[in-house]
């Protein structure tokens, strides 16, 4: 979430009295992530979530994201539900952009992950993959190994402005990982982006699961890999092989991963690294001046998809 563009009283006014949600009381803009304008909003019959789509999310993806939550809230996911206009309307546009509403969650994101948030994270990543296996609609995974070779070209000439030789690191890590991606693992939707701000907690339970703009078909072993970087490493970057393995006991209570999605986890890790590496790497050039937003460290994942690629086995992960 972050605001990149800002939005006259009198436009939400009339954005909002095009929903039966009461009338607008105020309005204020969620700086954290890096991808849409994001305001929770007030009105006289309670909070929402107000977004204006920017930069990667593609209008003619927003009726796969929309219908993705309103299949997940209907298998009794606890997740944002897109609220309809009084016309029927889930997508409209608000200040030159496709903006939506959805439901409030309550809940917080955990200031710091500990091993007891890893286990509850992996059932509810196993509990939304076996929500979505009759979902109809599709939506390719534009950050795979075909979207990181655009994102190298585009960050390669100004990488090395973020750290010394990273433009030659970042050629020569796709040159390794593209010829041996896997082609053939169990696959559906996955979320994509389960990072620690996209899920709330009250207490110990998991109340929450939010942003689902990245949400794509793909293979379900890479949604655990992305968790294994987003919740499995400590503040210092060392890697921490109980949370693993809390994560994926917790997953594997409601789903087992096969013997074939185990054997390429080590890959898996070090390609969701790279991913988020490149992505990041990408917006710390390109964030515009100005914007409500906290860009996030690329040189953290450089730190993570090292690590992996030390890993020998799933083994190192605690499995």
């Amino acid at each position: 979430m972050a605001v990149y563009t800002e939005v006259d009283d009198a436009e939400l006014r009339a954005f909002v009295a095009a929903y039966d949600i009461g009338d607008v009381v105020s309005a204020k803009g969620i700086a954290e992530g890096v991808e849409n304008s994001n305001y929770l909003l007030q009105t006289t019959r309670g909070p929402w979530i107000l977004t204006l789509y920017e930069k990667r999310v593609a209008p003619a993806d927003l009726p796969f994201f929309m219908g993705l939550m309103e299949h997940c809230a209907a298998r009794g996911i606890d997740c944002p539900l897109p609220i309809h206009g009084r016309d029927g309307a889930v997508i409209r546009s608000l200040a030159g952009r496709p903006a939506v509403i959805v439901s409030f969650l309550n809940g917080m994101s955990p200031r710091r992950v500990e091993a007891r948030h890893c286990g509850p994270l992996g059932e509810a990543l196993a509990g939304l993959h076996l929500a979505v296996a009759d979902f109809p609609m599709r939506r390719a995974n534009a950050l795979s190994v075909e979207g990181w070779a655009r994102l190298v070209a585009q960050a390669r000439p100004r990488a090395d402005e973020v750290a010394p030789g990273l433009g030659d690191e970042i050629a020569r890590e796709l040159d390794e990982i593209a010829p041996r991606w896997p082609r053939d693992l169990p696959a559906s939707v996955i979320h994509a982006d389960l990072f620690p701000n996209n899920v709330f907690f009250l207490d110990d339970r998991l109340s929450g699961l939010i942003d689902f703009y990245f949400a794509c078909n793909d293979f379900l072993a890479y949604d655990v890999a992305i968790c294994l970087n987003a919740w499995c490493f400590e503040p210092d970057l060392s890697f921490n092989a109980t949370k693993a393995l809390r994560l994926t006991e917790g997953y594997m209570r409601r789903r087992a991963l096969q013997p074939c999605e185990i054997e390429a986890l080590p890959l898996l890790a070090r390609g969701a690294a790279f991913r988020f590496l490149l992505t990041r790497l990408y917006d710390w050039l390109h964030v515009p001046k100005g914007a409500l937003v906290n860009v996030l460290d690329p040189l953290e994942y450089l730190r993570k998809l090292r690590f992996h690629r030390s890993v020998r086995s799933a083994a190192d992960y605690g499995l």
